[in-house]
């Protein structure tokens, strides 16, 4: 698989640990493993810059995703077809702001942000009670066995 991360928020953070979450989910959503993602990590401007030209909304976001080829989760068998997922763009500073909110630190909230992110590219959305149901609980359960077999080790790619 092929995952670019740029970080240019300015906020340091463990960018490893973002690639081996992207691999993991990617290889749990049977996505081919030629499949292309990129995530960028923003400062503030960037993103109520994005936030206002592609989703018509004032003020800065948590994260914005872009999906190119329009690919879907893949199935036991049957991977999807390699291609382009699209971009996931970030912002850490929003983030920490969530996450002081919701009592987790910054790294967890980039995770789900990022797994969040990652299914809007496969075409998940959250605008309906039953999609959003269905979205929230495969990002909790990729979140979840990502945790447990990641468990913070340098190298460990899903």
């Amino acid at each position: 698989m092929s995952i670019d991360l740029l970080n240019e928020s300015g906020t340091a953070v463990d960018e490893a640990q973002l690639l081996r979450l992207v691999a993991f989910d990617l290889q749990e959503l049977f996505v081919h493993p030629h499949a292309e993602v990129s995530i960028a990590l923003v400062d503030v401007a960037t993103m109520e810059q994005l936030h206002v030209q592609w989703m018509d909304e004032a003020g800065p976001t948590d994260v914005l995703s872009f999906p190119m080829d329009e690919l879907r989760p893949g199935s036991p068998g049957r991977a999807t077809p390699a291609g382009l997922l699209g971009d996931i763009v970030l912002c850490p500073e929003v983030a920490q702001e969530q996450a002081a909110e919701a009592g987790h630190d910054l790294m967890t909230e980039l995770r789900l942000l990022t797994t969040h992110g990652l299914l809007h590219l496969l075409g998940f959305d959250h605008a309906e009670p039953a999609d959003r149901d269905e979205m929230f609980a495969l990002q909790d359960k990729l979140l979840a066995a990502f945790e447990a077999r990641d468990s913070g080790t340098p190298g460990l790619v899903g």
